[in-house]
């Protein structure tokens, strides 16, 4: 790795669900050790996702993930959080890269030189890695809750806002883990 330039890829997962933390992985891939079949996680089946991801965290130069809680969340607006796992994540590296290449249009605040590549999560294969750990990581977080509490369905739909994710919001009440800033939680909280 001593010749090549240490450039790091980070995306998230979680923005748009009304529970749990919004997840970042930061990934520096390992030239020497390419993986084959990365993509934007969204493309890929869950089955894929996880086979990549163990992939991804054995040949990878290095990867970390960074994270905001619900808390978090409703404090700072959900854009904000999102930077902040992944500023996290870049400062969870082992080793600091040089550059930091970021999926979207907005970049985390740090020292080192960083781009925001709109769609980069298809494009640039770091990228693609980042947001294949940040998915499973941020899906296995969602099968933990629902364990807990099997009656809100957090396995199937990882907490995004499904018809039946709200009638079960609605039945059962809001939890801690809920983003209470977010516009169905708010309003249940409201009535």
């Amino acid at each position: 790795m001593n010749t090549q330039k240490l450039i790091a890829g980070v995306d998230e997962a979680g923005r748009g669900p009304l529970v749990g933390n919004v997840v970042a992985a930061a990934v520096i891939l390992n030239p020497n050790s390419m993986i084959p079949e990365l993509d934007d996680s969204k493309k890929l089946s869950e089955k894929k996702r996880i086979f990549l991801s163990t992939e991804i965290k054995t040949k990878a130069f290095c990867w970390s993930i960074g994270q905001a809680s619900p808390d978090e969340i409703d404090r700072l607006n959900i854009l904000q959080a999102s930077l902040l796992a992944m500023q996290r994540a870049v400062l969870n590296l082992k080793h600091i890269p040089e550059k930091v290449l970021v999926d979207g249009n907005a970049v985390p605040r740090l020292n080192i030189e960083t781009d925001a590549i709109i769609g980069g999560d298809g494009k640039i294969p770091s990228i693609s890695a980042a947001s294949i750990i940040a998915k499973v990581t941020r899906d296995q977080q969602m099968k933990i809750l629902d364990a807990e509490y099997p009656e809100y369905g957090f396995a199937k739909h990882k907490g995004y806002p499904t018809k039946k994710h709200i009638e079960a919001l609605k039945k059962f009440g809001v939890l801690k883990d809920y983003r209470k800033t977010f516009k169905p939680v708010k309003n249940i909280l409201n009535n």
